[in-house]
């Protein structure tokens, strides 16, 4: 018989739950929940997720650091040739302005594309080459290399003659279409502070700042500049640096002040 002063044991089945394991509990069954197989529904939303990440990334990619584009023409063979894929660097024309040699790639505002030579995109794609997934394949870009800056006077005597940028004549040999003119046209410029007067490597296949001085469009203003080309990353037999060839520029005095 118990003693009346002495509780009677109770079954540990009796016993209330202590907050320890119903918190336990809790967790078992979320952890019961992530380990359940996915539905359909769940690894479409897991797709469209990581195709959402990867569309941001190549954005802000595309936006602030790199940019692809591709070759549609011979104008700067054989530097580049017809359908070579090329990443431009867009970062540092931040940090510094393009200079002498550059190959840059920049967008027409002044209508240099003549319109029957503007192709038709398909939505798709413009859409891609939007977000930085493709190539850009808008008409709009043009690519060529910087012969004078701000204040440069650069003058070609006739169609036959080497260019002079500052009196110093350029031995461009190293880049120039084999049996190309350096010239091709007689003129004589002087480049307004923040603009590039710029030409083809390939200098008779090149509508270039030369065929645009009587309309009085032949720079490029430093705003349209996209960034500088420094790689062809396609096809894979052509991957190389690009080469700016500072070295032809190297002697060019800095421009008269008058």
């Amino acid at each position: 018989m118990a003693d009346p002063a002495t509780p009677a044991a109770s079954h540990p089945d009796d016993a209330a739950p202590t907050p320890a394991a119903g918190h336990r509990s809790r967790r078992a069954r979320r952890r019961d929940r992530e380990e359940r197989p996915q539905g359909a529904w769940g690894k479409i939303r897991e797709t469209l997720l990581v195709i959402l990440y990867a569309v941001i990334i190549a954005f802000l990619v595309k936006t602030f650091l790199l940019r692809g584009f591709y070759i549609p023409s011979g104008s700067m063979e054989n530097t580049l040739e017809l359908n070579d894929r090329i990443f431009v660097n867009v970062a540092g024309s931040w940090f510094h302005d393009p200079s002498r040699g550059d190959i840059i790639v920049f967008e027409d505002t002044q209508g240099w594309i003549p319109a029957s030579q503007q192709g038709q995109v398909s939505p798709a794609r413009k859409a891609l080459s939007f977000v930085g997934v493709m190539p850009d394949a808008s008409e709009n870009y043009l690519i060529k290399r910087i012969i004078g800056t701000g204040g440069d006077h650069v003058v070609c005597k006739d169609a036959d003659s080497e260019v002079t940028v500052n009196g110093r004549t350029l031995d461009e040999s190293s880049y120039l279409y084999p049996g190309s003119h350096p010239c091709g046209m007689p003129f004589d410029v002087t480049v307004p502070d923040g603009e590039f007067f710029v030409m083809g490597d390939h200098r008779d296949a090149s509508a270039d700042s030369r065929y645009h001085i009587e309309q009085k469009r032949e720079f490029v203003k430093a705003d349209d500049v996209v960034g500088r080309a420094f790689v062809t990353a396609w096809p894979l037999n052509r991957f190389h640096l690009l080469d700016d060839h500072h070295e032809v520029f190297a002697d060019v005095p800095a421009p008269s002040k008058s």
